[in-house]
């Protein structure tokens, strides 16, 4: 009795250590399968139009997905995303200076306003990294 114990609780630990690594897999694999399966129904949709053209544009683009979607390229597209939205937020905050420099309270709101929409989409952007690539 005292053998089989500790046999349960390491093949307990093992499918609990199995379970918690195919969870963090999980998310960029789906991802990628998401895109596929979405490309997929649009494939469907334009069969039913009879949409020829739409259809063949599909199908290239789902294989594209099928051959390409890895980690590495959904990481680097994120970063990528990261990296165009802080020069967004530089560029929306310059033009802010510039409207305050000039004093037009319009402008002024109008350049905030653009600049908070900016700093929402590289939080966003950040996000998305994050639940890729959760380490860095």
């Amino acid at each position: 009795m005292q053998f089989l114990s500790p046999l349960i609780l390491f093949t307990s630990c093992t499918l609990l250590a199995t379970t918690v690594f195919a969870d963090a897999q999980a998310p960029v694999q789906s991802e990628c399968q998401i895109k596929s399966q979405e490309i997929s129904s649009k494939i469907q949709d334009a069969k039913t139009e009879g949409n020829k053209t739409e259809q063949a544009d599909l199908e290239k683009a789902l294989a594209e997905v099928n051959a390409n979607c890895t980690e590495t390229s959904l990481i680097k597209q994120r970063k990528q995303k990261v990296l165009d939205a802080k020069q967004e937020v530089s560029r929306r905050q310059t033009d802010l200076n510039k409207a305050m420099e000039k004093g037009d309270p319009e402008k002024i709101n109008k350049r905030k306003d653009k600049l908070a929409e900016s700093r929402k989409e590289l939080q966003d952007a950040q996000t998305e990294l994050e639940r890729v690539q959760p380490d860095d």
